[in-house]
């Protein structure tokens, strides 16, 4: 087996695409910014009961019940305090709203081939199976995140129960 051409089709796959740039803690994140509907203050939103610890919470979108994920209860990071440059990102995806709280939004990096490597098969923070790859800019390294892995459908289901729940109250 060629690794090395593997490798290549992995970094292929992702590149020349735009990422946003988030922040968690002192690490660099990227997310396709395709999947971004938009970026909000963070807001006080509505705890569920018996809900998942990384879902914060649930707010209402103009009209929808957008379920919060908390990513940093979600990497398994020190909790961190709110303050003006925590946000919320709106993702959509597969038909899905779903907002993702983050420490700060930096900007937007188009990355290409060249740019990206495979993720480790190991990494600190959360499983690599959630990573798509490393970017590279400069000096600056981003996680680069596949946000419906990290929100498998296990998880989602939890998700969409709690925008149930919470939409008949």
């Amino acid at each position: 087996m060629n690794l090395s051409g593997s490798e290549n089709n992995i970094a292929g796959d992702i590149a020349g695409h735009e990422y946003l740039v988030f922040t968690l803690g002192a690490e660099e994140y990227g997310i396709d910014i395709l999947k971004v509907q938009e970026i909000r203050a963070c807001e006080r939103v509505t705890r569920i009961a018996n809900s998942p610890d990384f879902i914060a919470g649930v707010t209402n979108l103009r009209g929808v019940i957008v379920p919060i994920v908390d990513l940093r209860v979600k990497f398994r990071l020190s909790a961190a305090a709110f303050d003006d440059s925590t946000v919320v990102i709106i993702l959509n995806f597969g038909n899905r709203v779903v907002g993702i709280i983050v420490d700060g939004v930096s900007d937007v990096l188009t990355l290409a081939a060249e740019q990206i490597r495979p993720a480790p098969d190991f990494s600190v923070t959360l499983s690599t199976e959630y990573l798509q790859g490393l970017g590279s800019v400069d000096d600056r390294m981003l996680i680069l995140v596949d946000i419906e892995k990290l929100l498998n459908s296990e998880e989602m289901a939890l998700i969409e129960k709690s925008a149930m729940l919470a939409s008949c109250e």
